[in-house]
């Protein structure tokens, strides 16, 4: 390998660690993979979770033997030169059979497993960080997708919408790993879940996988009978305090968007400047809504960065400065239809960049 690629490769790894540090407090190497673009975040979780397809890590993390292991030593001597204080973590999962270590790697001996589980922080933090990452996850049980499937300890089918759980990669029934007794309390009421699970000495969250969106979603949690009584209680009690509760974060979220749509067009016009006013308020109003998942929403946009204020541009302009909506209502393919209207949407930035 070449001076100018080892340093190429000690650049990225220097600068994705730097944003994964800022944003979380901590590092580890998995952290690093996944910024660097190597390891997706659902193939993680789904590891953590114990999901059968995703059983051995190492096969989702793309990228050869060799350059993974100079990432690592880069990474190394970059915690290193940062003061960083080592944090070893042990990967585990709840299961309803106890705690379960899960390996990053098949066969690697103990010294490269080591490298996978040990995390960076700042001294000061690393107490903190440490009890964080070693504490199990949650208990998962699984709603079913598919029609086919049977428990490996009893037999019994698996229906399509049914609750399962795995354990060593194995499907089990609900009965069989000992959790038939909790009853389903679906998402969306934040209070009543969080008293009923703290109320629940056993409790595990429901999730499903989403074949549109490709990621396994909340549905809700299993806890006991008594402890959901105890929690619809407690929410009924003081039911009218938490809704003034709500009723004082509404206006203070309202006021902290109306300052950042107003930061949001004044970046806007700063990167273009002839941009109409007007417009520039749209933008940052449509792009800047909360939760909407938006360029604007995420960690660049509230930064203000150029690259996420490009974007919000970008699309504006698309819908409204050209035919695109036209193209794709008259059966014309997204990214053809992209291509057709990307010069009207150049000529127009161009303009706007225009003091």
């Amino acid at each position: 390998m070449t001076q100018s690629l080892q340093d190429k490769l000690q650049q990225r790894v220097a600068e994705a660690a730097e944003a994964v540090l800022k944003r979380d407090g901590s590092i580890g190497p998995l952290e690093l993979f996944q910024q660097l673009g190597w390891l997706h975040a659902g193939h993680l979780a789904a590891w953590r979770r114990g999901d059968e397809h995703h059983r051995a890590l190492m096969d989702s993390i793309h990228i050869g033997p060799n350059k993974l292991q100079r990432a690592i030593g880069c990474f190394q001597e970059w915690a290193k030169r940062r003061s960083l204080h080592p944090v070893e973590v042990t990967y585990t999962r709840r299961t309803p059979a106890g705690i379960e270590t899960l390996r990053v790697t098949a066969e690697a001996g103990p010294e490269q497993e080591k490298a996978f589980q040990t995390h960076y922080a700042p001294g000061e933090k690393a107490a903190r960080v440490a009890a964080r990452l070693n504490r199990p996850p949650d208990l998962v049980v699984f709603q079913k997708v598919s029609e086919e499937g049977r428990c490996s300890e009893c037999g019994a089918e698996l229906l399509q919408d049914g609750l399962l759980t795995m354990e060593k990669g194995q499907p089990l029934c609900l009965t069989c790993a000992d959790l038939d007794e909790l009853v389903f309390l679906p998402a969306g009421d934040t209070a009543l879940s969080r008293r009923a699970r703290k109320h629940s000495s056993l409790a595990a969250v429901v999730v499903r996988f989403s074949r549109t969106r490709k990621r396994y979603e909340r549905q809700g949690l299993l806890v006991s009978e008594d402890a959901l009584l105890k929690a619809e209680q407690e929410c009924t009690e003081d039911a009218p305090q938490r809704a003034q509760a709500r009723a004082r974060a509404a206006i203070a979220r309202s006021a902290e968007d109306g300052l950042f749509v107003e930061a949001l067009a004044d970046a806007v016009l700063k990167r273009y400047p002839a941009c109409p006013a007007a417009e520039a308020r749209q933008i940052a109003e449509h792009t800047g809504r909360r939760s909407s998942g938006r360029v604007g929403r995420s960690a660049a946009g509230r930064a203000l960065e150029n690259p996420a204020i490009d974007l919000a541009v970008i699309a504006h302009v698309r819908h409204t400065h050209t035919n695109y909506d036209g193209l794709l209502m008259s059966g014309t393919g997204r990214i053809e239809a992209r291509a057709q209207v990307r010069e009207e949407i150049d000529r127009v930035l161009r303009r706007w960049m225009r003091v």
